[in-house]
Parts: C-alpha cells; structure tokens; sequence
C-alpha cells in the first residue's frame, strides 16, 4: 500500500487569488485537500472602536471602506440602523433614490464578481473586461450624484445628500438602453462555455442545511436553494411597492453561484425600471427637513436604546447595531459583514477538492477584506 505525507500549504496572505490580504493554511494530500483554516485579520483598522469614539455622523463615511467595492449598501445599512433608533422617517423619493443606488450597486457588485472569479479559473481579463465596462458607466453616475465614484457618503439620516442632478436620469437611460444586450452577452459566453462547466459544476458543494447552520446570506444562500432575501424578508423602505423574483440555485455549487449573481442583475434590472418610472411621481424632497439642519450641525442624540438596521447587499445580509447612551457617539457599534461569515463555511466546501479548486471556490465566495477584518 502506498504511502503518502500530509503537508501543510500556505496560501497567501500575499497572494493574487485571495482577493486581499487573507490566508489559508491547507493541509494536502498530494494535489487534495484533507483540511483548510482561514486566517484573518491582516487588513484589521479598528473600524468599530473608532466608530464609538466619533459622533453618529461622522461615522458615515467610515462605512464605504468596510466593503469599498459597494460603500452605498454600506451607506444604507448605516442610516437604517440610526433612523430606526432615533425615529426619523425618509421622505418616498429618498427612499425610491436609496433603492436606485443600492440595485445600480448590486449590479455592478455582480458584474465585477463574475469577471473577478473566472480570471481565478484561468480567463484572464476578458469576462472581468466586459464586467469592468458596465462598472465603469454605473460609477460616472454615483459621481455624478454623489461627487465621488467609490467612496459616495452620499446618504444622509432621514435622505440623501442630495437630489439627483438634471443629467443623471438621462444618462441613466442611456446605460438601461445597454444593460440587457450585456446580460445577454455574458450569458451566451459563460453559461455554456466548457472550461467554467468543468471547473464549476459539483465543485464547492454548500448543502442548504450548512449553509443556514453557519448563517450564510446572500446569492451564497440563495444559490443553495434557500429562497430568503431581506429585501422580500424584511420589506426596508419602499421594497414592498416593487416586483421582483428571487433567484435561486439547486446544488449550491460553484455554478449555481455563478447563475444566481447572473439571475439577480437582470432582477435588479426590473427594480430599477420600476423605480425610474416612478420617480418624477414621488412625493417628499430629497431629505427630511427636520434632519437637513441637523445634517449640517453635525450632531445627532439619539434617545437612550439599542437599533439593528440591516440591508441585502450584493454579498449578503449586512447589518449594523448600535446601542445609545443619549450622547451624540454610539456606546456600542457592531457590523454584521456578510463577507465575514459567509467565508466560515470555506473549509467544508474546499474538502476533498484540489488546490487549484480552492481558489475557484473563495472567488464565488465573493469577499472584501476591507468588510471581513474591518
């Protein structure tokens, strides 16, 4: 009977395929992995503790760098959290403008996420090109709205910073007129094509009964068969008033994953027509009145209590506690990442499998360092 050692591989932290600086120790059998850890907390910036020692709203801007790549979802999990414990209401076009920059993320989250995990498979830089162009289109508008393409501050307790500006809508069309011939592009290129079938299909199994045992969310839970989405779950700000399907898997492979985020642009596609249809007949102005002031003023005392506003971003179920003492800084503030939980599971999904496997799997995996260490 042949004999073989066991050896223990680092994978990273400095490394192409780990999407930051993140390791994993693997223990291998030949080319097969018997056992793998994660290890985290190279990019760790204290994110938490310096949010308890500044005021509510200085805080805001500090949440686009936990997941740089969405820092609008970021910015709306953040204001839920704070509106709900101090009881401000959001005007109607606030919100529909909220749920226009949080779809117009989620599209360019996938789109990037996609081309990001078939460069892991060996395609280098033509899908992530095409995903890129679309990124591109969608950041000119957050800049234009927001002055910024990546970190946005653009949502503000009670609205936003600002309405959007006379041009954005236009352009806006302009990228809508485009986006189904990208979807459709991507598609007739990736769903049938033979080397992602074979790197994908049965590789990075995460069964539906472990995926909830670790409190996955997002397109990772959805791609194993669990139909939950808090945008439907939770019903935040005007969710309930627009019509979407939620998109879901049957094995929770690497490819379900890869169908799921694919689905879920051309969803967000019809929530963002809903919303730019309704737009011009919304009620409300871009903020509360109450809270333009207050804005400015930069302070904000929040009655003493506990909050937990959450938001589905394109990773999954980010969330944000706070708990207040009636001063203008949070006693206590906790992020609930989904890049961070939802990585928990890596070590099943990667057992059994190669090397060159566990790389493919952490790319559908979707993750940020930035949100996972914080």
């Amino acid at each position: 009977m042949l004999k073989t050692q066991e050896l223990q591989l680092n994978i990273g932290p400095q490394h192409p395929s780990t999407h930051g600086v993140f390791r994993l120790i693997a223990t291998i059998d030949g080319e097969t992995v018997i056992d793998l850890k994660p290890v985290f907390g190279y990019l760790h910036r204290n994110h938490e503790q310096i949010a308890e020692v500044s005021t509510y709203i200085q805080i805001m801007p500090f949440t686009d760098r936990l997941d740089y790549f969405n820092s609008m979802a970021n910015n709306f999990g953040y204001a839920l959290a704070v509106e709900k414990l101090a009881g401000i209401e959001v005007p109607q076009r606030a919100n529909y403008i909220r749920v226009l920059m949080a779809e117009l993320t989620r599209i360019l989250n996938h789109a990037a996420a996609i081309g990001f995990m078939l460069n892991d498979m060996g395609a280098w830089q033509t899908p992530l090109a095409f995903g890129m162009r679309e990124r591109e289109k969608i950041l000119d508008l957050f800049e234009m709205a927001s002055g910024a393409r990546m970190m946005c501050n653009y949502f503000r307790f009670g609205g936003i910073w600002r309405d959007l500006p006379p041009e954005f809508l236009p352009q806006l069309q302009g990228l809508m007129q485009g986006l189904p011939t990208f979807f459709d592009e991507f598609e007739r290129l990736l769903k049938q094509n033979e080397i992602l079938l074979g790197r994908s299909v049965d590789v990075g199994i995460l069964p539906k009964e472990v995926a909830a045992s670790y409190s996955v969310t997002g397109p990772m839970l959805r791609a194993s068969g669990i139909a939950y989405d808090l945008r439907r779950a939770d019903g935040y700000s005007v969710y309930p008033e627009l019509d979407f399907d939620i998109p879901v898997g049957a094995v929770g492979d690497v490819y379900d994953r890869f169908l799921v985020r694919l689905a879920e642009m051309r969803e967000s596609y019809r929530i963002l027509q809903q919303v730019i249809e309704r737009l011009p007949e919304t009620t409300g102005g871009h903020i509360n009145p109450a809270m333009a002031s207050m804005n400015k003023q930069k302070s904000l005392r929040p009655p003493p209590g506990d909050a937990y506003g959450r938001v589905e971003s394109p990773k999954g179920e980010l969330g944000f506690y706070l708990v207040s003492d009636g001063s203008d800084t949070p006693y206590r503030y906790k992020v609930r990442a989904p890049s961070f939980i939802n990585l928990t599971p890596l070590g099943d999904m990667c057992r059994g499998h190669t090397v060159a496997d566990v790389v493919v799997i952490l790319g559908s995996i979707d993750i940020v360092m930035g949100e996972v260490d914080r």
